[in-house]
């Protein structure tokens, strides 16, 4: 419990998350975010009405105005739109339960608004980059008679394969099993947020880079006498982490050096941008990428518009 809330506003928030695990279904990364946001919530408020007091319950008794303020001094503190308006949801979520469970006669937050998050289009790679990028992998892998592997470098080729083939998410790469890929239908299965599964397709260099490690890689890195079932595993031969996914992605981006783009999304952006940009149907990259809304789908044709109009401009001579 953190320190300086009551402990009446935190038996509310533990029952709160276990309803979102257990009957909301709710990732486990997904309830940290929404335990965080409403902690801070009780936190701030009591350091601001009770600052020498013995912590008091404050859910019970909050004012729209109180939330309206909370969201400004976050502003003053230079939290930025994004992250607002996750706590401006992560919040109305909560205080409508509340109601739901009669702990409340009123909601609140019901008319919270945080500021819009400002327009921004995911970073992405060329195409020319990503094979640069995977070339780039492959020479680390194995040598060019075929004879000396890196395994780590083979593991590391694979995931960024697997990755740039299905547009799937770190948490759902971390989760992989051998038994979720089928080779011979060039498949696998992936358990996206709130424990959804679904079937997305593999490329052939995917699929090879999945057999070469499995078959060369993976036996000399499995740790003794453990027998996990996971894809990839780290160097100590346990399940591989989200952090050593991203810290592999991020060193392939840095060894680029031609873009300012961090971060593992950016190869499920760039996967998305990709098959947009060669003819696939908006649909059928909703389901691949496990998106819930259309919408938010949409926005990598923002992206594939905007290298169209780019390319327009370049190649026409009267743009």
């Amino acid at each position: 419990m953190v320190s300086n809330i009551s402990s009446q506003d935190a038996e509310l928030i533990d029952e709160y998350c276990h309803h979102l695990k257990h009957e909301m279904n709710r990732s486990d990364h997904t309830i940290r975010s929404y335990r965080s946001d409403v902690q801070g919530l009780a936190s701030d408020l009591q350091t601001a009405s009770a600052q020498a007091q013995d912590p008091v319950p404050v859910f019970r008794e909050i004012t729209l105005e109180e939330l309206r303020g909370w969201l400004a001094q976050l502003t003053r503190h230079g939290i930025g739109r994004t992250t607002l308006a996750r706590k401006s949801t992560s919040v109305r979520q909560f205080m409508a339960w509340l109601v739901r469970q009669g702990i409340r006669d009123d909601d609140p937050a019901a008319r919270l608004v945080a500021s819009k998050t400002a327009s921004h289009l995911p970073d992405t790679l060329s195409k020319a980059q990503m094979r640069q990028a995977l070339e780039g992998l492959k020479a680390k892998a194995v040598s060019t008679d075929g004879t000396q592997i890196d395994p780590l470098a083979l593991r590391d080729l694979a995931m960024v394969e697997v990755l740039y083939s299905t547009g799937i998410r770190v948490a759902e790469l971390e989760g992989l099993d051998i038994d979720d890929v089928d080779f011979s239908r060039a498949m696998i299965k992936v358990t996206g947020k709130g424990d959804k599964q679904r079937v997305v397709p593999l490329t052939n260099p995917a699929v090879d880079a999945i057999e070469q490690w499995l078959h060369r890689g993976r036996p000399q890195v499995v740790a003794n006498n453990h027998q996990s079932p996971a894809v990839f595993l780290g160097s100590r031969g346990k399940r591989i982490g989200a952090r050593q996914i991203r810290e592999v992605v991020n060193a392939v981006l840095k060894d680029l050096g031609t873009t300012s783009a961090s971060g593992v999304h950016v190869l499920r952006h760039t996967a998305a941008t990709h098959l947009l940009d060669g003819g696939a149907d908006l649909r059928s990259v909703q389901e691949l990428l496990g998106h819930e809304s259309l919408q938010t789908t949409q926005l990598y044709t923002h992206v594939s518009i905007d290298r169209l109009r780019q390319g327009y401009r370049q190649a026409h001579p009267r743009a």
